[in-house]
């Protein structure tokens, strides 16, 4: 991924350095919202009054009575039986320096969320809200930033409902989801949307100079600040990506960032399986091809830098100077593309490569064996 692509994403929720944010007051942000809300409706209103004609019959709702709202609740599959079934499983967490949310885990208050989001609070200190709006203190247990995944612990809980994790390999494009979190501190915001694409390696900096890499699925439910951390779900309430990204057309201005339709989620397989890992060792490991690779700068791809030696790559017949441009079936049109690729298959997994010269030359098939955990 360039530079440009990778300029305008961001961690949803990850706080600017206080001395240079600029920032617009949630108080006048609505404000500014209700001042359209207002233009527009009287725009619309001279109109309707200009088309109007002396003997047109006049209907007015005021003068009706009002229809019932029908509740589909109870209708299995509708964004408000998922809102009532996973709302209870989601928190907003607050940190000294964060905002964002996070999703239930474990009945005894395991809870997972973004890097950015927890790891603020390692020293200083988390505070959880649960939905029925009661706070609690809660334990920094451990993340992993290259992945930008975090596990807490919420203190002295018992019983707290959970979010099943759902099979993110059966995502398809234009399926619907629901977006669940607290954008700009707005608790229990409910989004709904579809996933937009899959398998999108999107690249964004932390503060400390740290990056995070996720092979994530796209979606246009609206993700804001504050999202970071909240569960992405199916139509059967099932956690299938957390929310961790958005593109914002923002170039540097200082205002904060909001929804334009692009937001990013962390496949819920691969959150699991570090998750996993962090809860039981502390730590995150991930399959590797244990090689070093750069951008192809003659063409797509992958370059390869160095192999380790007796390491993956090495065994695949890979050498320095070749470019992968296919991973199995998925393109593979950067470095980044193919470390995203590589993470989203398990330890010890077996993969083909399509494999050329520097030039796009003389291509050929290897298979390699990823490291084991």
């Amino acid at each position: 991924m360039s530079d440009g692509q990778t300029a305008g994403l961001m961690a949803a929720g990850q706080p600017e350095p206080r001395r240079e944010r600029k920032k617009v007051g949630l108080g006048t942000a609505l404000a500014l919202m209700l001042v359209g809300s207002i233009v527009t409706g009287s725009v619309v209103g001279v109109t309707v009054s200009a088309m109007q004609d002396s003997s047109t019959n006049v209907s007015n709702s005021l003068e009706q009575p009002s229809a019932q709202t029908v509740n589909q609740v109870d209708q299995p599959g509708s964004v408000e039986n998922v809102a009532q079934a996973v709302l209870p499983a989601v928190v907003s967490i607050r940190t000294p320096q964060a905002e964002g949310s996070g999703s239930i885990i474990s009945s005894d208050g395991l809870v997972l969320t973004n890097h950015h989001v927890a790891a603020p609070g390692e020293r200083s200190g988390l505070q959880v809200t649960l939905n029925d709006g009661s706070t609690h203190r809660a334990d920094f247990v451990a993340s992993d930033a290259a992945t930008d995944i975090a596990v807490i612990k919420i203190r002295n809980v018992s019983d707290l409902p959970t979010l099943q994790f759902g099979d993110s390999t059966t995502l398809s494009v234009g399926q619907q989801v629901v977006a669940v979190g607290a954008p700009l501190g707005l608790s229990s915001t409910v989004t709904s949307g579809i996933v937009s694409a899959m398998n999108r390696p999107v690249r964004a900096s932390q503060e400390g100079g740290e990056s995070s890499l996720i092979d994530a699925v796209q979606t246009d439910a609206a993700i804001n600040p504050g999202n970071s951390g909240g569960p992405l779900v199916d139509m059967q309430g099932h956690l299938v990506g957390m929310n961790s990204m958005i593109a914002s057309l923002s170039q540097g201005s200082g205002e904060e960032a909001g929804s334009i339709g692009l937001g990013f989620a962390i496949p819920s397989n691969f959150a699991k399986r570090v998750a996993d890992q962090l809860v039981n060792t502390g730590k995150a490991e991930q399959p590797k091809l244990e090689a070093t690779v750069l951008f192809n700068q003659e063409g797509n791809g992958a370059l390869i830098r160095d192999v380790i030696p007796g390491g993956a790559a090495d065994k695949a017949g890979l050498k320095p100077g070749d470019v992968v441009t296919k991973l199995g079936d998925r393109r593979i049109d950067s470095a980044d593309s193919l470390i995203a690729a590589v993470r989203s298959h398990e330890f010890g997994e077996t993969v083909q490569l399509t494999v050329t010269d520097s030039q796009g030359n003389n291509e050929r098939t290897v298979e390699a064996t990823l490291s084991s955990e």
